[in-house]
């Protein structure tokens, strides 16, 4: 998998230049926008909850980095795609005066408009990355190539890109494998189930508070997924006293009705696991036709790349 992100301060045209170097590269274009749409097609008119956008990026480029490499066009991709080891970053800088006539040009204002102009983008620009990244700068630090668009035009621009993509050996890379997208994708989505991320039209109801914020994660991720579940449908009663009245139970935090699966979640505490433990030894012994399971993080994983990754390929194509 292979990303080249062209960023561009505000008031140079990333687009043209990120648009002519996929061409040339025969690299697939992402845009803000374009991420945008591919999660509206999956989470509809949810909206993108800003410390997962750059999760929210990563899991729509793996979702086409199986095919092609990516161009990424954007003023943010220096803050972005930390963990691909195939990524070159490249800036475009200018001064604010060479800016501030650029947008004379494209959009007929006068010299005071147009830094005017110049000033709201920046402050945009300064609140967009803080809101996602909790950092705003755009030095020439955070990338592998700077290039200075003083006097360059944008084709000019962009065959410089495509040169220092085929210097870095971009064009080479092997693409993304199906092992490894699942683990971007798995990834991506626990982090924005942490932050509350849902799909619209969730597969089941939420009759009731969740008792740990492990549980409610839990749920999003199911629901990412399309996994029918149940919160706290059943409870099992282990002990009785001599009238027969239940005097020790256990209620497991979730069903999975689609495979009869009774799942209970971990904590980390190990005198808790114990106790669990030992109650679900005896709900087995007691009621051994009933499915149930501890999960840890990594049953997680086993779960959705086992049942639910292929539901999540046909939504992104």
């Amino acid at each position: 998998m292979a990303i080249l992100t062209v960023s561009a301060q505000p008031g140079l045209g990333v687009d043209e230049i990120g648009r002519r170097a996929a061409t040339a590269l025969e690299f697939e274009y992402l845009t803000p926008a374009r991420v945008e749409g591919l999660y509206e097609s999956e989470f509809g008119d949810s909206k993108i909850p800003a410390r997962g956008y750059a999760d929210v990026v990563a899991s729509m480029a793996a979702g086409l980095a199986r095919r092609h490499h990516l161009v990424y066009g954007g003023f943010d991709g220096h803050y972005l795609f930390g963990n691909v080891p195939d990524v070159l970053r490249v800036g475009i800088v200018a001064s604010p005066g060479a800016r501030a006539g650029r947008l004379m040009v494209e959009q007929s204002l006068d010299r005071s408009a147009a830094m005017a102009e110049l000033r709201r983008r920046d402050r945009e620009h300064t609140v967009w990355l803080r809101q996602r990244f909790h950092r705003s700068s755009f030095s020439a630090g955070h990338f592998d190539v700077t290039l200075n668009a003083e006097r360059w035009d944008a084709p000019v621009l962009a065959e410089a890109v495509v040169a220092s993509a085929h210097v870095f050996g971009l064009d080479r890379a092997p693409l993304l494998s199906e092992t490894a997208e699942r683990q971007i994708q798995f990834e991506a989505r626990l982090r924005l189930a942490r932050l509350g991320a849902r799909l619209p039209g969730a597969v089941s109801l939420r009759s009731r508070q969740f008792a740990h914020p492990s549980e409610e994660i839990f749920a999003n991720l199911l629901d990412f997924y399309r996994i029918a579940w149940e919160y706290e449908p059943r409870t099992f009663p282990l002990e009785w006293d001599e009238q027969g009245r239940a005097i020790e139970a256990f209620t497991p935090d979730f069903h999975l009705p689609e495979f009869d699966l009774y799942v209970e979640l971990t904590t980390m505490k190990q005198s808790l696991v114990t106790k669990k433990n030992r109650k679900i030894k005896r709900l087995r012994e007691i009621y051994p036709e009933v499915n149930v399971q501890v999960f840890y993080q990594k049953d997680f994983e086993n779960l959705i790349f086992k049942h639910g990754l292929e539901r999540t390929a046909e939504m992104l194509r």
